[in-house]
């Protein structure tokens, strides 16, 4: 078994793979305090549920994979694998490790390491040219060529942060639950903060990736749009771009990498 494991800025998104099969999955808060031997201990809590491990930390696994857009959360994760899967293989994606996706960026450390990983499954999936829009703390846009390389994105304030914003900024408005309102044109405050998330966003997502695909490619219909990210179904219905729903992009493209690095290993 595969233990994937994609740490971003909120959450922090597990996966357990049987070959090229997500068997199990898990959805925790990012806490940058959390040492080591706290991560390892929630690690044994999620996994010794799980009927095709063992209930010892380490059963079962035979290799682990990880990305980190906190350093860290990554520097602590990495004294995990040492301490407590120290025979495991394990593939920390940062610089030098082989991704199979050539980087035209200016300075491709600039670019986080999720945007490559999710860059590396799409193209394995769908092939370029794609775009990527991951929604999550930051709503990230990432462009795979037809060459299958990454040529760069677009960064934007992601759904939470804006309500959040909007909470805190606004005087008579406060933080909301982020969902589809009864239409566009809200009847109330909540249904018009919600309409304007829900629908502002699809229209941003419409917008920015329509502009990218006349730029990756002379027919923009030939451009996979693919999403992901945990607040992905608040637009997947309302946008008109998207071609693609992979939740677990991410995670896929770790096993990939995995899979291209274990053998030098």
């Amino acid at each position: 078994m595969l233990l994937t494991i994609d740490v971003g800025n909120t959450h922090t998104v597990l996966g357990l793979f049987d070959g090229e099969d997500i068997v199990e999955h898990w959805r925790i808060s990012t806490d940058a305090r959390r040492t080591a031997d706290e991560l390892a201990v929630l690690l044994q809590g999620l996994m010794g549920m799980h009927p095709l491990l063992g209930v010892e930390l380490g059963d079962g696994i035979d290799g682990i994979a990880i990305c980190a857009t906190v350093p860290s959360v990554l520097h602590e994760l990495r004294e995990v694998t040492r301490r407590y899967y120290g025979d495991v293989p394990a593939v920390l994606v940062e610089p030098g490790v082989k991704t199979g996706v050539p980087i035209l960026f200016d300075n491709p450390k600039e670019v986080g390491a999720d945007r490559i990983i999710n860059a590396v499954a799409a193209n394995e999936l769908y092939g370029g040219p794609a775009v990527v829009v991951d929604f999550g703390t930051a709503t990230t846009f990432d462009a795979i060529s037809a060459r299958g390389e990454y040529v760069g994105g677009v960064i934007a304030p992601g759904i939470e942060i804006s309500v959040e914003a909007l909470g805190v900024k606004a005087a008579q408005l406060r933080k909301i639950e982020v969902a589809r309102p009864r239409s566009v044109i809200g009847k109330n405050t909540v249904e018009a903060m919600q309409a304007g998330i829900v629908y502002g966003f699809a229209g941003q997502v419409d917008g920015v990736v329509s502009r990218m695909a006349r730029e990756l490619s002379d027919d923009p219909d030939d451009v996979t749009v693919i999403a992901t990210g945990g607040l992905a179904p608040m637009v997947l219905g309302e946008s008109s771009v998207i071609d693609e729903h992979e939740p677990w992009l991410t995670l896929i493209g770790l096993r990939l990498v995995y899979e291209r690095n274990v053998a030098r290993m």
